[in-house]
């Protein structure tokens, strides 16, 4: 069983590989011309931001991968929650090529990606549901009590690991907000992987932490480099493939409650704005609402970092009843 001292050693490792790989992947992504493009109907704080390298996520897939191979606590749950955090970098990663590199504005068409998610998230639930002791089971968060999905497990798991990735790939909007979020969201599940004796997904959270902290060096407020979908998608898919491998999906919307707004408040202005021709919020996601009421983009990130750890201590008073 992993240790405090051996989950705070993988951390480390994580942070320092970031730490060393962007300095050289940055430059590169600057003379490969793969500059973010800024929506003109966005902030027009943003405006300068036109340009920055995108595709960041790339250290972020890269240090954790090398942390996590290189632990000596690999098995198959490890083996299934880095296929998930490359396979959805991939697809992220295909959909930054298509929009910066070959200039196509819309990257992948949207029954593409959908198509791709579903196809690893069908993997991921077949997986669960034949290797866990809990099989078809999710937990009930604050009751103690499992629920026994059977049939619909599979179709569940789809649903949960592709809201997931969409919903991270949507709260990475600000500088520094996915990575500081994911960094929060990922230091819980470590905590609760390593005290209920999942050691490697521990190992892997350990290192999706250190690569999350050591990212935010360059991704924090002003960015010197994105993420992009290849890392807000490796991200989303790692976040909801360690939830599944413990039976706590159900934890998501609590613990992830940012990513949960940043997509339900997408949901809400299409649909008011289809049925009304009114708009709820000033601009969708979330985070550019209150951006255009007049808060400064430090104050949003700071506000969203605050509110994901109150509902990360929520999330553990969850697990202890």
């Amino acid at each position: 069983m992993i240790q405090y001292r051996q989950l705070i050693v993988t951390i480390v490792i994580s942070f320092f590989i970031t730490l060393i790989l962007g300095p050289i992947v940055i430059p590169i992504l600057h003379r490969l011309k793969v500059g973010q493009s800024i929506r003109d109907e966005g902030p027009k704080s943003h405006m300068t931001k036109s340009g920055t390298p995108t595709m960041g996520g790339l250290i972020m897939i890269a240090a954790i991968l090398i942390t996590a191979i290189t632990s000596g606590l690999v098995n198959k749950d490890l083996f299934v929650v880095l296929f998930a955090t490359l396979s959805f970098g991939l697809i992220g990663f295909i959909d930054d090529f298509i929009k910066v590199v070959l200039k196509r504005n819309l990257g992948l068409k949207a029954y593409q990606k959908l198509l791709g998610q579903i196809v690893i998230a069908v993997i991921i639930a077949f997986y669960q549901s034949s290797i866990s002791v809990s099989g078809t089971k999710i937990l009930i968060p604050f009751m103690n009590q499992y629920w026994d999905l059977g049939y619909f497990y599979v179709p569940y798991i789809a649903f949960v690991v592709v809201a997931t990735a969409n919903s991270v790939n949507l709260t990475d909007g600000l500088d520094g907000l996915a990575a500081g979020v994911t960094l929060i969201v990922s230091s819980f599940f470590s905590l609760v992987a390593m005290n209920w004796g999942y050691s490697s997904i521990a190992v892997f959270c350990g290192a999706l932490t250190g690569a999350c902290l050591g990212f935010l060096r360059f991704n924090a407020h002003p960015a010197k480099v994105f993420m992009g979908d290849t890392g807000s998608m490796a991200l989303g898919g790692a976040v909801a493939t360690i939830a599944i491998l413990m039976n706590l999906t159900l934890l998501i919307p609590i613990v992830g409650g940012i990513y949960f707004a940043e997509a339900l408040s997408v949901i809400i202005q299409v649909v008011s704005f289809k049925l009304t021709g009114k708009r709820v919020f000033r601009m969708s996601p979330l985070h550019h609402h209150y951006e255009l009421k007049g808060w400064k983009e430090t104050k949003v990130v700071a506000v969203f970092w605050s509110i994901t750890l109150i509902l990360c201590i929520v999330g553990l008073f969850g697990l202890s009843q």
